[in-house]
């Protein structure tokens, strides 16, 4: 169960860098909004981190967390922000994936 709480924390991370994005891109009223989503995304993303690590090892919750993220946060800039897809960019993104997988799998005990 806390994997699922854990990868549902990163993607709360993933829902902060969408809100700052977005923030990025207005101003007034609607920049507020974008940057309250991201105080409340950042939030509920360090507390299931919090309730995750309670018995996953922190070293392999904290990597999987921050690795949903980026690669969330990635595909978000791509098919969100228009930020370049290249063959390169696709490559790194699938070795993270697979690393996710990877410490999923190999580690904890």
């Amino acid at each position: 169960m806390n994997w699922l709480i854990l990868i549902v924390a990163g993607l709360f991370e993933v829902g902060f860098a969408l809100c700052l994005g977005k923030a990025r891109e207005t101003t007034g009223v609607a920049s507020w909004f974008w940057l309250a989503g991201f105080l409340l995304s950042l939030t509920i993303s360090m507390v299931l981190l919090f309730k995750a690590i309670q018995t996953l090892p922190i070293g392999t919750a904290y990597a999987v967390w921050t690795g949903v993220g980026a690669a969330g946060t990635v595909l978000v800039g791509i098919l969100l922000f228009h930020e370049p897809v290249n063959f390169w960019r696709i490559f790194f993104l699938s070795t993270l994936i697979f690393s996710i997988i990877g410490l999923k799998f190999f580690g904890s005990h």
